[in-house]
């Protein structure tokens, strides 16, 4: 909503916004603060928050809003709604036509267990709009636990390991590495992968261009 010229007043921890105050996190908001700030509306999200937390702001007389994007193509409805809940005029999101399909990718997003994600959800969704496959797309649930030999089983020709939510470190690339010699392990931005909003566009295409091995986008 920054992006829109809306005044934010707070937001969580976890928003990568240092100027503005922090009111606890997405499983832990500080309700109290939050209802001291007076704000005419609150945004949650349906994956991200807890129900619990956006019926104790309702009960308390605030307004929310709630956002629930599970592919890439509920992005601009999203954003519409949004617009349309704070009152700001947005220019279209432009996500370009799905491109062909080029390469099938297994994407990490914990370890210990190691865990991935199938088809339902928005990563994997954007993925697919630059043409690669998820290994995993037809697995149960949502964020799987898997081993990595199942992995070699489905032999990715990707392994695409986001920053974020995992930290994962050089020794965990090597540890993929070994266990899928035949896949090329590539480090892609997490915020790119799996933070969706007027940024999905400009995602797109610096992660087609790290995928391709391509100059980034200027």
């Amino acid at each position: 909503m920054l992006e829109w010229g809306i005044d934010v007043v707070a937001c969580t921890r976890f928003c990568e916004q240092p100027r503005l105050r922090h009111v606890g996190g997405t499983k832990d908001p500080d309700i109290a603060a939050i209802v001291e700030l007076h704000p005419d509306l609150v945004v949650v999200d349906r994956e991200e928050n807890r129900r619990d937390d956006a019926a104790a702001l309702e009960a308390a007389g605030l307004r929310v809003h709630v956002t629930d994007v599970v592919g890439v193509e509920d992005v601009t409805p999203t954003l519409d709604r949004l617009a349309s809940a704070v009152g700001a005029t947005t220019t279209p999101v432009e996500l370009g036509p799905i491109e062909a399909s080029w390469a099938s990718a297994f994407i990490p997003i914990w370890r210990r267990p190691w865990m991935t994600i199938n088809a339902d959800t928005y990563g994997s969704t954007l993925l697919a709009r630059l043409g690669v496959g998820n290994v995993f797309a037809d697995a149960d649930g949502r964020y799987p636990a898997v081993q990595l030999d199942e992995v070699a089983a489905r032999d990715p020709e990707l392994v695409l390991v986001p920053t974020e939510p995992y930290t994962f470190r050089q020794k965990h690339l090597d540890e993929l590495g070994e266990a899928l010699p035949r896949a090329r392990v590539v480090t892609v931005d997490g915020q790119d992968l799996f933070w969706w909003g007027v940024r999905t566009p400009g995602a797109l295409a610096r992660l087609r261009a790290v995928l391709r091995g391509e100059p980034p986008p200027r």
